[in-house]
């Protein structure tokens, strides 16, 4: 059984894509510099822990800047 349920994550995130994205993209942070939001985790891989930041409100999407024009976009 996954914890946290996706019910759960869904609440805090609107899309799975968004959540993968933001999961994905913590759980590099957590390996390349070790920081940790929470006190205790129950998931020994950074995926699972980041998926349980999300959960616990230390972890929320942040509102994109309009103003920054990537390479990509141009």
């Amino acid at each position: 059984m996954l914890t946290p349920s996706l019910d759960s994550l869904k609440s805090k995130i609107d899309s799975k894509y968004t959540l993968v994205t933001l999961a994905s993209k913590r759980a590099r942070e957590m390996q390349e510099e070790g920081n940790n939001l929470l006190s205790k985790y129950q998931s020994k891989k950074n995926v699972g822990r980041a998926l349980e930041e999300v959960a616990a409100g230390a972890l929320t999407k942040q509102k994109q800047d309009d103003s920054i024009v990537y390479e990509d976009e141009i």
